[in-house]
């Protein structure tokens, strides 16, 4: 049993090289590509319409209005400046501005004022309901 596998290299072999492209593959992955682009294409231009609600302009609101208690080193309080001359005067300020929604507390204590003097602006505020508290200035404590 013989097998031919051409002619051998006595027999008038070719000895050119083939310089032809094999474009079989390349046939292939083109027609598989037009292939995706066709299936891709009418989902990524397919359109929902949504109707989504319209906001009406308005105006931005407001900040709210601020209030600076400071705290001296002495240990009083100062209300936008003014001397308050004792706790209950601190308490009826702090108890008028937790009426009003639109005001807001900063609390600005010296660097050396004593802690009984913040603590006990802390717990009115806390007590009478004032909602917005804010710590402002704050120097770092230095032993």
């Amino acid at each position: 049993m013989a097998m031919d596998i051409g002619p051998g290299a006595g027999e008038g072999a070719d000895d050119e090289v083939m310089m032809d492209i094999n474009t079989t593959p390349l046939i292939d992955v083109m027609l598989v590509l037009i292939i995706m682009l066709i299936i891709t294409i009418p989902v990524s231009l397919h359109a929902v319409r949504l109707a989504t609600p319209r906001a009406a302009a308005t105006a931005p609101p407001q900040p709210p209005t601020e209030v600076t208690l400071a705290i001296t080193a002495a240990g009083g309080w100062q209300w936008n400046g003014e001397a308050l001359p004792d706790r209950a005067a601190l308490d009826r300020r702090l108890a008028a501005l937790a009426d009003t929604p639109d005001h807001a507390l900063r609390l600005q204590p010296a660097a050396d004022a004593p802690y009984a003097a913040v603590a006990a602006v802390l717990s009115s505020a806390q007590r009478l309901g004032v909602g917005r508290l804010g710590l402002g200035d704050l120097v770092p404590y230095a032993r």
